[in-house]
Order: structure tokens, then C-alpha cells, then sequence
């Protein structure tokens, strides 16, 4: 049956009118007209399902590009397509094979847009190289996109995957899967962590990729950990590189550019670092409770007032000199002075089952993966703020949660441990996980009291590690920075490190890993890269050793 009738009022209620003005402008440079089909059950009465009725309506209602029709499952339009899943919305059906399995809401409303804008305009928008791999692709592939509306890093996988469809319609075909609609399907690709990409049936990728490398995984058939260009790359001229786009090197961005200096920023992964996967941010100033999420797009629209930001791209290789270059997996950068702020990394258990089971069963990120154990029993490993904030966010989404800590009392701050008792959210004490079990999932943990010596096995779905962060200093040590005995780089209290030009800020230097401090450190690296490049230290002192 089909259904024209829309909400009038739908824009409103989903979009402020900034938002909506910003839609009309996006939307206005798009050539052509946009098929979306929605098929859905018509027994189905869900709030979700009325959700995504109304959040169609009201794109239509920012722009006539977009023409919406509503199908049930027994459509002849849908059996034609061979969808047989409520709901699920087909994009331009007759041009591409582009689906989402559900209703993209949160996150995934970024995936919903750039769809529409893609599809609109007919072309993928991908770089030469990325262009180059998906050409070499002689055989159909079928992809599957596992997401959740919770995910910040989901939108950029689908979107690579989306725009694969658009620049190859003849070979592939996708469904973005939210997982929050379609469990079993995640149970039976075994996809509890998002996102994951499979290709075939095949696991191709874990985790967010740049465009190079999911076109390079997706030809290979298996996860490519790098990508080399084929041409000779672009070459940027600037006075600092930034390497790391969380607080501190957004902040060290504008301050640099502030000074008058010409700055660039490049992030290999999702701007803002681990404060984009922070359930909730306390008491940075300004802001007594907001989501992390929230936090990076106000630092990532005020950075980009200042700095290029080049997202997603990899650092291959640095080399010293002056000016000193610095090459990318799409380009090269001359330039006087390297900020490293390149942050810190989640430490891994080291138990048997661990990388095993990693994005089956065993997480890292609760904001991602939380919503895949909502009434499943689940533990949280760790003592420290992020460990409680996670385990009350598991809590707050209706998973049961248990909280494993290897000592008898919990670092977190006083307010955090109180709500953690307030929730009634079980301490497992003096408890260490020594292996992590199961059959394709997690099933059990291995459980090791260090106080009474005993062991003992514990049924669980999931595991959630939050135990504390590994500095990522691999860059910087194969260029000669000096590290601290913990292994963070080591500087002189003005971020200054061993290496002439080089210079350090935030999570990657240790000390308290606050995001007022990166962003702190970020502004005070940024300033002495000012007065060092104004007045080269380097150069006074080599002209003092020769007097």
C-alpha cells in the first residue's frame, strides 16, 4: 500500500531552524531528484516506526528534491527488490542497490544525509586512488554494514560503503544494518561490536576505515592495516603539522593560528579522540554535563574557523630536516615545526580469549557497542572514572552490569561511586578476568580473586575493558623522541622534546589525561611553537657550541 500523506510540521520537530537552513543550502546543489522508499509492516505501530515516517517527512519538507514513498512488505515493488525486512529504506532503487536496514536516527542521521546529497548528485566524491582500487574490482560484492545510532564512528564506514555502491553500481550492492532494529542478524554474523564490515559473508574490516583503506580491504577481501598512493601525492606547505585531532591538537590548531602561524591538523581516526566516544563530560568549564559527542562539535567547528583539518588520513613516514616533510596515505606536508598529540589508546587485558573475541562479546567503547546487551549480563573491568561512567551508561540502557576491579576500592571520583551504589550495580572486588571463553561469542569469564586465591567461572555476554590507556608514540619514537620510563614522550615542561622542531601536548605526555588539561597543553605547545619559530632556540644554541 502506498502512503503519501506527510506531517506538516515534521521539519520542526526534528530540526532547529539553523539546521533547516543549513539542509536547505546542502540540498539546493543537488542536480537530481532522490528516490527514498520506506518499506515497512503495516501491523508494525512502533514509536520507531512513526519515528522514521516523520524524520522522512521532514527532510521532504526542506527540500522538493526528495520524493518519499511508503511500501509494505508485500508490495510488488518489494518483492521486485527482495526486501522482506521492516523497516528498511532503498535509496534511488532503480539506479543503485543502496539499503538501510532500519531507521537512521542519533549518529546515523549523518549517513541518512549524505546518502541523500550522494545519491543526488550521482557521484561518490572519492579521491583518485580510492577511484583507481574499486576499478580493479571484476567480480559483484554484496556488503553488509553493521552500525548502531550510538556510534560515532559508524557513519564514515557506511558512508565508504554507500559511496562504493555509487561509484561501482554494476559490481556492488549494500545494506547498512543498525543493529538496534536487527539483532539477529548481528547474532548471526556475530557483529557485538559496531561498526563491522563484511563483504560476502566476509569479515573485510573492524572499525572505522579511511576511504583508501576499505577500498583496498573490500578488493583483498580481508582488513588492509595500510595504503600507499600510487601517484605522486599533493604537497602542503605550512608552518606546523598537528598530528592528532582530539583537544589538545584542536586547541594547539587555533591558538597556533592565532599567533599568526599557518596550521594544519591531521587525524587518522574520528576527530576528538576518545572524548567522541565519552558517554558524558562533567564539569568541563563551561558545561557542567554534556554528551562528549556534543563537546567535539563545538571544538571541531571552532578549530575549522582557524586550521585545515585533514580527517582520516595516516601519517606513513616522517623525515627530519628543515623544512621537514611528513607523507600521508594521500599526500605530503613541508613543514618548520610537528606537534605530536596523538593521544593514548585503550590498554588490552593480555588474557587468553581476548583478541579472540574482540568485537564478539569484548568491547572497549560502551557508547558504540552498549545498545547491542540492553537486558544481557555484562562486565565492566576497571576502578577509574571511565570505568563507573561506562558501567552507569551500560546500566542507563537497560544491559545488566556488573563491575569487576582487581583492588579493594575504587579510584573514581566520590560522586561517581556514590551513583554507582545509588544504581545498585553489583562490585565484583579484589577480581581479575584471567581468560575470556565461548562458542563464536563470550559466554563466560574466567574470574581470579587475588585476595583468596580462588577461581571461579561466571556466565556473561559481553565484556567491557577500561583499564587505562597506552600512549601512542610509535611516530614519534621512529624519528628519535625520547620517552619517559612509563613510555609517554618526554619534554621540557614547554612541550619541547628531544628533537629540534618537535614538540608534544595531552594524553601522549601522561599526567592527569583531563580534557581540560589536553586542550591546556594543546595552547601552551602551540605558543612556544610561536616563540620558537619567531626565535629558533635550536639556532642559538648551535651558535653558542661554536663560540
Amino acid at each position: 500500500m502506498e502512503n503519501d500523506s506527510l506531517s506538516p510540521s515534521a521539519a520542526d520537530r526534528f530540526f532547529a531552524r539553523d539546521v533547516q537552513d543549513q539542509l536547505e543550502k546542502v540540498f539546493e546543489a543537488i542536480p537530481n531528484e532522490v528516490k527514498v522508499y520506506l518499506f515497512a509492516d503495516p501491523e508494525d505501530k512502533s514509536r520507531e516506526i512513526e519515528l522514521g515516517r516523520d524524520l522522512l517527512a521532514a527532510f521532504q519538507e526542506v527540500t522538493d528534491k526528495i520524493q518519499i514513498r511508503e511500501y509494505d512488505l508485500s508490495h510488488k515493488i518489494a518483492r521486485k527488490l527482495k526486501i522482506d525486512r521492516s523497516p528498511t529504506i532503498a535509496f534511488a532503487p532503480d539506479s543503485y542497490s543502496i539499503r538501510y536496514l532500519g531507521i537512521p536516527l542519533g549518529e546515523e542521521g549523518r549517513t541518512l544525509v549524505e546518502t541523500i546529497v550522494l545519491v543526488g548528485l550521482k557521484t561518490a566524491n572519492l579521491n583518485e586512488q580510492t577511484q583507481k582500487v574499486l576499478g580493479r574490482i571484476g567480480e559483484p560484492r554484496k556488503l553488509r554494514v553493521f552500525v548502531s545510532p550510538t556510534c560515532p564512528y559508524c557513519p564514515q564506514q557506511a558512508v565508504n560503503a554507500i559511496k562504493a555502491a555509487i561509484e561501482r553500481p554494476d559490481m556492488i550492492s549494500v545494506e547498512i544494518v543498525d543493529t538496534s532494529f536487527n539483532t539477529d542478524l548481528a547474532e548471526r554474523y556475530q557483529a557485538f561490536s559496531v561498526p563491522q564490515t563484511f563483504a560476502d559473508d566476509v569479515l573485510i574490516a573492524k572499525g572505522a576505515q579511511p576511504q583508501e583503506l576499505f577500498a583496498a580491504s573490500l578488493e583483498k577481501m580481508e582488513e588492509q592495516s595500510y595504503f600507499i598512493p600510487e601517484t605522486d601525492a599533493e604537497r602542503v606547505e605550512t608552518d606546523v603539522v598537528i598530528i592528532g585531532g582530539g583537544p589538545a591538537g584542536l586547541t594547539a590548531g587555533i591558538y597556533a593560528a592565532r599567533s599568526g602561524l599557518k596550521a594544519v591538523i591531521i587525524e587518522r581516526d574520528t576527530l576528538g579522540g576518545q572524548v567522541a566516544t565519552t558517554p558524558v563530560v562533567e564539569n568541563y568549564p563551561g558545561l557542567a554535563h554534556t554528551g562528549g559527542k556534543n563537546l567535539v562539535d563545538i571544538m571541531v567547528q571552532h578549530a575549522l574557523e582557524y586550521v585545515r583539518i585533514f580527517p582520516r588520513e595516516t601519517v606513513l613516514e616522517i623525515q627530519a630536516g628543515q623544512p621537514m616533510e611528513i607523507t600521508t596515505s594521500l599526500r605530503r606536508f613541508a613543514t618548520r615545526a610537528i606537534l605530536f598529540a596523538t593521544g593514548a589508546t585503550h590498554k588490552r587485558l593480555g588474557v587468553p580469549g581476548e583478541s579472540r573475541y574482540a568485537g564478539r562479546g569484548v568491547s572497549y567503547c560502551s557508547t558504540c557497542d552498549g545498545p547491542l546487551f540492553k537486558e544481557r549480563n555484562v562486565v565492566m573491568v576497571g576502578g577509574g572514572n571511565s570505568a563507573v561512567t561506562e558501567a552507569l551508561h551500560l546500566h542507563h540502557i537497560g544491559a545488566k552490569v556488573s563491575l569487576a576491579h582487581r583492588r579493594d576500592h575504587l579510584r573514581a571520583q566520590e560522586q561517581l561511586v556514590k551513583d554507582l551504589d545509588e544504581k545498585g550495580i553489583p562490585v565484583l572486588w579484589n577480581t581479575e578476568i584471567k581468560e575470556i571463553r565461548g562458542e563464536g561469542t563470550v559466554r563466560e569469564l574466567v574470574l581470579y580473586n587475588n585476595r583468596t586465591g580462588g577461581t571461579e567461572t561466571m556466565e556473561a555476554d559481553g565484556l567491557f575493558v577500561s583499564i587505562g590507556y597506552e600512549p601512542e608514540v610509535e611516530l614519534a619514537r621512529k624519528i628519535g623522541v625520547e620517552l619517559t620510563g612509563d613510555g609517554y614522550i618526554k619534554h621540557d615542561g614547554q612541550h619541547r622534546t628531544n628533537v629540534p622542531g618537535i614538540y608534544s601536548a595531552g594524553d601522549v605526555e601522561g599526567g592527569y589525561k583531563q580534557i581540560v588539561t589536553a586542550a591546556g597543553a594543546g595552547a601552551g605547545a602551540a605558543m612556544t611553537i610561536f616563540e620558537d619559530l619567531t626565535h629558533p632556540y635550536w639556532k642559538e644554541e648551535s651558535r653558542n657550541r661554536m663560540a
